[in-house]
């Protein structure tokens, strides 16, 4: 089996931001501070989206 080697590199800071926003979205929803029912119907969805979303910003260069 081949040893693959990912390079990490930094997400920049919209993909931090929206990450960010994202998963303090579905925390505040959660917490019952906003209502947003989208977010509230798929709120796992929403923070496996920003999960996703700040992990693609470390795996692939200037994004």
């Amino acid at each position: 089996m081949a040893n693959r080697v990912y390079w990490l590199s930094p997400p920049t800071k919209p993909v931090f931001i929206i990450s960010v926003a994202l998963a303090a979205l579905a925390l505040l929803v959660w917490l019952d501070v906003v209502n947003i029912g989208i977010v509230q119907r798929y709120l796992f969805e929403t923070l496996l989206i920003a999960y996703a979303v700040l992990r693609a910003g470390n795996l692939f260069r200037r994004m």
